[in-house]
């Protein structure tokens, strides 16, 4: 008998210390939180940033519809077999935008494109015979500067430090810049006084200003990814040079529809 009281001593010795041991470890645990000690903010949803973005970087394509109204483009279509069309061409750019405000941007960008035409004379060939072949090409680096107006506010602060984007901002904007332009002709062609066929190279190259106006919409498809649609114009024209004799300016001018992403930060 006291071997049996001495074990079941022991038990219970046990199970009070588990007890004692457990309990203040569970009652801390479903206690409510000590306001005395620090909290550790959540982390916000993904809907959210932690203040507004001052700037993005973008990177564009699209394509050109080039506004061929000069009277060299004229000639052009008229002696060989160039479509104005030829002219149109892809665009590939990029650009880097200062948010002034929640609805106003100031950026800056360098977008480049080039189209080649590969033609013959249309009523005249060698004496062989053969066509009398050339190469058209049309270059230009087009370096702007604009200021972009959101139709609506961007997005809207919900708190000192939280602020959530707007899924969609229409935008409208202008501004201006310079195009470094290259158009060259080289191949084989006719002296139209004498009929001699010659080989040569023709070009114009240079800076012409421009100015340009532009609307689009940005579409955020994940956190600070942007998706950006956007069509502008483009006017300005180029002094050809003494290689182009009795030529109007060039027609640098045109319409670009094109699209990107651009990464706030």
């Amino acid at each position: 008998m006291a071997y049996g009281r001495s074990v079941r001593a022991r038990v219970t010795t046990a199970v009070l210390a588990t007890l004692l041991f457990w309990l203040p470890h569970a009652a801390s645990a479903q206690a409510p939180d000590d306001p005395r000690r620090p909290r550790v903010p959540a982390p916000p949803p993904s809907d959210f940033m932690i203040g507004q973005p001052r700037a993005y970087l973008g990177f564009d394509t699209g394509f050109l519809f080039a506004n061929t109204g000069s009277d060299l483009y004229d000639f052009i279509s008229r002696q060989l077999t160039v479509d104005k069309q030829a002219f149109n061409t892809p665009v590939l750019g990029g650009r880097f935008g200062v948010s002034l405000t929640p609805r106003i941007d100031v950026l800056v960008g360098l977008e480049h494109a080039k189209s080649t035409a590969d033609s013959e004379y249309r009523d005249f060939v060698d004496t062989q015979s053969l066509p009398i072949t050339q190469t058209t090409s049309r270059q230009e680096y087009n370096l702007t500067g604009s200021v972009r107006v959101s139709l609506v506010p961007s997005g809207r602060r919900i708190s000192r430090y939280a602020w959530v984007p707007r899924t969609v901002t229409p935008y409208v904007g202008a501004g201006g810049g310079a195009v470094k332009y290259d158009f060259s002709q080289f191949g084989s062609f006719v002296d139209f006084a004498t009929s001699r066929i010659f080989t040569d190279q023709f070009d114009a190259t240079g800076w012409a200003p421009s100015a340009h106006a532009f609307a689009g919409a940005d579409v955020r498809i994940w956190r600070r990814l942007y998706l950006s649609l956007e069509g502008r114009y483009t006017w300005s024209a180029a002094p050809l040079s003494d290689d182009f004799v009795d030529f109007e300016p060039l027609s640098l001018a045109g319409f670009r529809l094109g699209g990107g992403v651009r990464v706030a930060f």
